[in-house]
């Protein structure tokens, strides 16, 4: 007879801890480091481990493309983990849906449980299988003091952009602090962003004959870029740890990066931190789009679920994730001042669009990035070689 999970977590831990005993639940997620919310995350495993009596093995680390290839090559393994935190409604989810429980099959076993659906993570099949966490943007984010301390022109359009990187040059300030060869991701979105459409930067061709214009300019931007001495001399070889010290020290005045960033960030930075629309390369102002969504969300795995010993425990801790106090516990909490109005400002004015990557399967994916964007970088390959190579993959098909 199904167990009522309230019932468990309010009674004395006899029954539960006869059960528990010897039972660890394993978790893999991107909540790493000293952030607060990745504190948030091991503070709630911990209150569950405490509720409960079972007890929990994680392993999380930094979100990147090893970080992803280990998740999947765990999952294709039979090794993959009871409680998942992951990216949903994508390429990289595809291959997991057969080992993890849709929300309406969860619900249906325990309907006391207020699992929310969004239909931005609803997969190809129509299912929703994880409860989403947290939105995230893209965009590029200004040190405005260091702006300020350079008579730099904020970066409105491409001509106060190329301004504003000669002079930091010339102060021998880092304009844009990146690695291009370790998490090139964002400057290859941004530079999307820098000369398509939004709807030619949603647009997912078959064939290469089907590619957008804006595509290819878009690698001829990070080459642009490259050439005019954008990125620190090492950015080929550096690795993105790196690349923000950088921007946290002020040696560096801009970064391409996402909302999980600034949770990085000392909360005094707060009010010399701006987002900005990425410039056009055509000179019109800014882009009419910025890249953001609902990615991520905690998954229960088959594993678990088929598992009379595990279920419970498993069910337990999902719970536990996906109340309202532990979701507001794991947003970008240091999120504030002046650079929360920046983000406010960008979300209202602008179209939130998915990004480019998140539709491709995960060998296009990583060429394009990994390969591509160094390469076209520095001059070995180029942007049309770039897209002749992404699109034999077949980047959009299952």
């Amino acid at each position: 007879m199904r167990r009522i999970l309230a019932m468990i977590l309010a009674a004395s831990l006899l029954i539960g801890g006869a059960a528990a005993e010897g039972l660890t639940l394993r978790t893999v997620s991107c909540f790493s480091g000293s952030t607060p919310a990745a504190m948030a995350y091991v503070d709630i495993l911990r209150e569950y481990e405490e509720e409960s009596g079972y007890r929990v093995e994680d392993q999380s680390s930094n979100s990147n493309e090893a970080w992803k290839t280990a998740v999947l090559n765990d999952f294709a393994a039979g090794n993959e983990p009871d409680i998942l935190f992951f990216f949903a409604a994508g390429a990289d989810s595809a291959p997991i849906l057969s080992r993890v429980v849709p929300l309406e099959e969860i619900r249906a076993a325990y309907p006391e449980l207020a699992l929310k659906e969004e239909d931005a993570l609803r997969e190809e099949d129509g299912k929703v299988y994880a409860v989403p966490t947290r939105g995230y943007w893209e965009a590029l984010i200004l040190r405005t003091d260091v702006f300020q301390a350079c008579g730099a022109p904020l970066p409105t359009d491409w001509e106060s952009f190329r301004e504003a990187i000669r002079i930091f040059q010339e102060r021998e300030i880092i304009p844009i602090s990146a690695s291009l060869s370790d998490i090139p991701h964002y400057v290859a979105e941004m530079a999307l962003l820098a000369t398509a459409t939004p709807a030619e930067q949603q647009a997912r061709p078959k064939t290469l004959a089907e590619v957008p214009e804006s595509w290819e300019q878009s690698m001829e931007v990070i080459r642009e870029l490259y050439e005019m001495g954008a990125f620190a001399d090492n950015a080929l070889a550096t690795n993105d740890d790196a690349a923000l010290e950088l921007f946290v020290e002020g040696k560096a005045a801009m970064r391409m990066d996402g909302s999980w960033m600034v949770d990085a960030l000392p909360e005094e930075m707060m009010d010399d931190l701006m987002v900005i629309a990425m410039p056009r390369r055509d000179g019109n102002g800014s882009a009419e789009g910025y890249v953001g969504g609902l990615s991520m969300g905690f998954y229960l795995t088959r594993k678990a679920w088929n598992n009379p010993e595990r279920r419970e425990a498993a069910v337990q801790l999902l719970a536990a994730l996906t109340r309202e106090d532990s979701l507001r516990r794991l947003e970008f909490s240091t999120i504030s001042g002046k650079l929360q109005d920046s983000v406010w400002q960008m979300e209202e004015d602008r179209e939130i669009l998915s990004p480019l990557q998140d539709a491709m399967n995960r060998q296009a994916r990583e060429t394009w990035l990994m390969e591509c964007v160094p390469a076209v970088a520095e001059g070995s390959m180029t942007a049309q070689e770039c897209w002749e190579t992404v699109m034999a993959l077949r980047p959009f098909e299952n």
